[in-house]
Order: C-alpha cells, then sequence, then structure tokens
C-alpha cells in the first residue's frame, strides 16, 4: 500500500495547513472515543468502507464531517432514499436538456444562441458554456463520482443511511468501492478511475430500518456501533463541545443538573425512544436560551416536576408526560 499516512485523532488543537477547497470550513465540534477513532483510521489504511450503526442521534453522519475537517480533506455527501441507485452517487446525464438544446439551435441561426451551465460542483463552481455536440457538458458527478477524480488527496464520502434503499443497492455498490476503483459513463465513453493513492474515504451509516444489510457487503466493510455516551463525564464533554460558554460559573451547575436528569430519562425502562444526543444538545440550547431566558436552577433541579421543554427530549406519544404542558415554563 502507498497511501498517505492519513491518521485521525480526533485532537481540538490540531490544525491542518493544507486545505482543500471542498473542505468543510466549519469545525465540527466532535467528541470520539478511542475504539471510534481507531475504526477510523483502519479504515483509512485499510481502504475499506467503515460502517456505522447506532440508535438515532448519536452522531454517526457527524463523524465523516469531522474526519474531514481536521485532515483538511475533500468533503461530499450522498443520503439514501428509498428510490436511490447506485448510478446517480457516480453521476447524472440530462439527455433532455440536451435535446432541448438542439432544437433550439435548429431553430436559430448558426452561433446566433449559446446555452449556459448553472455554477455546480460539475464545472468546479461557475457555469460552463455548453455545447451540444460535445456531451460531456450535461453530465455531473455525484458525490462518489467528485471522489474519485480526486489526484491530489483522498476525499471522505458519507453514504448516509444505506438501509433506505432498496436490497440490491448495497451489493451493486461493492462493485465500485472495490478493484478495479473504477466506473464507465456510458454517455460520454469516458472511465474514471480513482488515483491508487487517493482512493476515498468511505462512510457508511445505518439505521437497519430493513434489517441487516447483506452478507457481501457486510463481509467488506469494516464495522462499528456508536454507543451512547453513558459516561456523565463524556457526556459533559461533548456539551461543552457544543457550548464552552457554559463551562465556568452558574451555567456549569445548571450543566450538571441537567445531565442528571437527563441521565435519568435515559435509563428509565418505559420508554418507546430514549432521548438521545441530539437530543440532548437541543434541549440545552432551549434550556439556556429559548426567548432569551434560561431555566431556572431550582425549576430543572425540581423531579416533582416533569422536565421543561418536553417536546424536545420525547418522540412519540407513548413517552410524552401527562403532566408535561403544564409544567412546561
Amino acid at each position: 500500500m502507498t497511501a498517505p499516512p492519513l491518521i485521525f485523532t480526533n485532537d481540538p488543537t490540531k490544525t491542518t495547513t493544507r486545505r482543500h477547497a471542498d473542505c468543510p470550513a466549519e469545525k465540527e465540534p466532535y467528541v470520539a472515543e478511542e475504539p471510534l477513532v481507531e475504526a477510523v483510521n483502519l479504515a483509512i489504511y485499510l481502504r475499506r468502507p467503515l460502517l456505522l450503526e447506532g440508535e438515532a442521534g448519536c452522531g454517526k453522519t457527524r463523524l465523516a464531517r469531522a474526519v474531514a475537517h481536521e485532515l483538511g480533506l475533500p468533503y461530499y455527501v450522498w443520503p439514501i432514499r428509498s428510490t436511490s441507485k447506485v448510478l446517480e452517487g457516480l453521476y447524472t446525464y440530462d439527455a433532455i436538456r440536451r435535446l432541448h438544446d438542439v432544437q433550439v439551435l435548429r431553430a436559430r441561426p448558426t452561433g446566433a444562441w449559446k446555452f449556459w451551465s448553472l455554477p455546480g460542483a460539475a464545472h468546479g463552481g461557475a457555469g460552463v458554456a455548453r455545447d451540444p455536440s460535445d456531451p460531456k457538458g450535461y453530465r455531473e458527478f455525484g458525490a462518489l463520482g467528485r471522489a474519485f477524480l480526486q489526484c491530489d488527496c483522498p476525499a471522505v464520502v458519507l453514504i448516509d443511511e444505506i438501509d433506505k434503499a432498496d436490497i440490491d443497492f448495497p451489493n451493486d455498490l461493492l462493485t465500485i468501492l472495490d478493484k478495479p476503483w473504477e466506473f464507465h459513463v456510458a454517455e460520454t465513453d469516458e472511465s474514471v478511475r480513482a488515483h491508487p493513492d487517493c482512493l476515498p474515504i468511505v462512510f457508511v451509516t445505518s439505521n437497519k430500518e430493513k434489517g441487516n444489510l447483506p452478507a457481501p457487503f457486510l463481509r467488506r466493510c469494516l464495522y462499528h456501533f456508536v454507543e451512547f455516551p453513558e459516561d456523565v463525564g463524556r457526556l459533559r464533554a461533548i456539551v461543552l463541545s457544543h457550548f464552552p460558554h457554559l463551562a465556568e460559573g452558574e451555567p456549569a451547575e445548571l450543566v450538571r443538573v441537567a445531565l442528571e436528569r437527563f441521565r435519568e430519562q435515559r435509563l428509565r425502562t418505559d420508554l418507546y425512544k430514549r432521548p438521545g444526543t441530539s437530543e440532548l444538545l437541543d434541549w440545552l440550547a432551549a434550556v439556556f436560551g429559548f426567548r432569551g431566558q434560561t431555566v431556572p436552577l431550582d425549576r430543572l433541579a425540581d423531579r416533582a416536576r416533569s422536565l421543561p421543554f418536553p417536546e424536545v427530549l420525547y418522540k412519540v406519544k407513548a413517552d410524552f408526560p401527562r403532566r408535561a404542558r403544564a409544567a412546561t415554563p
């Protein structure tokens, strides 16, 4: 293997002087445990997709962005839908627009009409002239296709919620994410092959909406289950990475009490859906700033009353407390 020794550390003090134009501009406040950091680096070293599972809101989708920012790499997202096909992640081709342009040209004198593409990823962010005689002006590369085009550094690609697609999708993807790392654009007769030293770093997330993924796909991936951070110390670290101004003084005590109340909800066995990290961060944002006010400490510590802002924490009717409306400030 001759790939560059890219190492993800999840170190907030680490900075990269050389940053790709498609690298996320803002740092992702992500707190990863050592096993997850190790899994990321193994995926980079072995050039295998990293499959991430875990309850909704545990930070699966945020990890890829954090890796791209720390390493200064381009970052491309491919959100999967129920109708998604592998081809759209590689490229799309607008045959209808090309046909339209040909018809317009036939109706006008030669050279009297110019077509301009909209600014977009396929053209470096700038509009370019379209020539109906050149099919390349009508194809646009998708997230995975753009990653294959990188020749100076790897790109980080997030394939988000792969289990939303049909059952054949993961296995079809295997033909692309393996040797020779190549695909063909039939409309332009182009062969696109990833540079051997710049193979994409692929993250795949799954919520098991349709059960387990196919065995051949699982066999070719590295796997990591993202656990909810039950340890209060790590929870506090996550909170302060998003809200650093709450680290000292009276807000710090309020954070401590808020985390205690939140963990009590996590430990309940009668909830249909326990609140996760995403709900915690949204809830604290409301506790400390909704309508420009902060929930008083004595109100938050009062266990005789329901937690404020239950709309943020509870997502199904069965979990919603009966006294929630009356208890919400």
